[in-house]
């Protein structure tokens, strides 16, 4: 597996990737998933350069190793931190929320690797045409801000308009997923709600004891009458903002501010004040599989290249056997 495009690229011993989640993927987590192999990432989230260059600091008193920071292009600091990134060398910038071709010559020349976010085959190749180095594929089953397309449906059809290297998102949770993403043709894997229940992430435990108390039908989607919609796990603020998405997609004018009012500061009140039930609780499908408490991001790493290297082998000689 380390022989992959992806890990020869960033310099990393495996193909997986923890995925770039606002107040959860700060320095801890994403040093602790680099030391174990993987590629961490920062997200800056809407954060200011001073709180992400403290971040970048501790991830390299943390970590001798490749780190990533993930930049949401929507941020109103985002002119501000890709200086910052530029500056600081980081290895790699992922990206999400738009398109980061106006920044791709400042990224180029700090010899940054840049690997965009991509929800349709349409951006991947528009990616690709601007320079990046890979995409990731998201799929609708992950957590946090989604598209419409399903990782299963998705993933073959961007590894197949692109020649750069592809990463599926959105659904891996163990080492089945991880091998089935590797079956359609990508390179590496990129985990979130795995990782937010390890024991170096800094989240608060009540959120990390809802995702594992989670099933498959625990998540639900809210804002799709925005168009911005997100996944995350179901209590009392999913079912109030869906009751008024209702209401409100039945009128002439929306009250988009009460919508907007109901959301702000919801994942905060998650990841960091522990409110499990006012909250935004962003959270893959695969949240139903996650049931180890207290393992290290190098557990999870190990468990997931063990049970993937596992499952392709058992399948391949199974269609030996059957072949002869």
């Amino acid at each position: 597996m380390n022989h992959s495009r992806i890990c020869q690229m960033l310099d990393i011993e495996y193909p997986i990737i923890q995925g770039a989640m606002a107040w959860v993927a700060e320095a801890n987590l994403a040093s602790a998933v680099s030391n174990a192999g993987g590629l961490g990432i920062i997200a800056s989230g809407h954060a200011p350069r001073h709180i992400v260059k403290e971040q970048i600091d501790l991830a390299k008193k943390l970590t001798d190793k490749p780190f990533g920071v993930n930049i949401m292009l929507m941020s109103p600091h985002v002119d501000d931190i890709v200086d910052l990134v530029c500056e600081e060398r980081v290895k790699v910038v992922t990206t999400g929320a738009g398109s980061p071709g106006k920044y791709m010559k400042k990224f180029k020349e700090a010899e940054i690797v840049v690997i965009p976010v991509v929800a349709s085959v349409a951006l991947a190749r528009r990616m690709e045409s601007d320079g990046a180095d890979a995409v990731v594929a998201e799929g609708m089953e992950g957590g946090g801000h989604i598209g419409k397309t399903t990782t299963m449906a998705l993933v073959p059809q961007v590894v197949d308009a692109v020649d750069i290297p592809v990463i599926a998102a959105g659904g891996v949770g163990d080492g089945r997923g991880m091998a089935a993403a590797l079956m359609l043709g990508v390179e590496a894997v990129q985990l979130g709600t795995r990782f937010l229940i390890s024991k170096e992430c800094t989240a608060h435990e009540n959120f990390k004891k809802f995702v594992l108390k989670a099933n498959d039908l625990s998540t639900d989607v809210t804002g799709m009458a925005t168009g911005h919609p997100v996944r995350g796990l179901r209590n009392k603020l999913t079912r109030e903002y869906n009751k008024l998405e209702r209401i409100e997609a039945g009128k002439a004018e929306p009250d988009w501010d009460l919508l907007e009012d109901l959301g702000k500061g919801a994942l905060k009140r998650a990841v960091v004040d522990g409110d499990t039930k006012n909250s935004s609780m962003m959270s893959g499908q695969i949240a139903g599989l996650v049931s180890k408490e207290n393992q290290t991001c190098e557990d999870i790493i190990q468990e997931l290249i063990t049970e993937c290297q596992e499952v392709i082998q058992s399948r391949a000689e199974r269609w030996l056997e059957k072949s002869r």
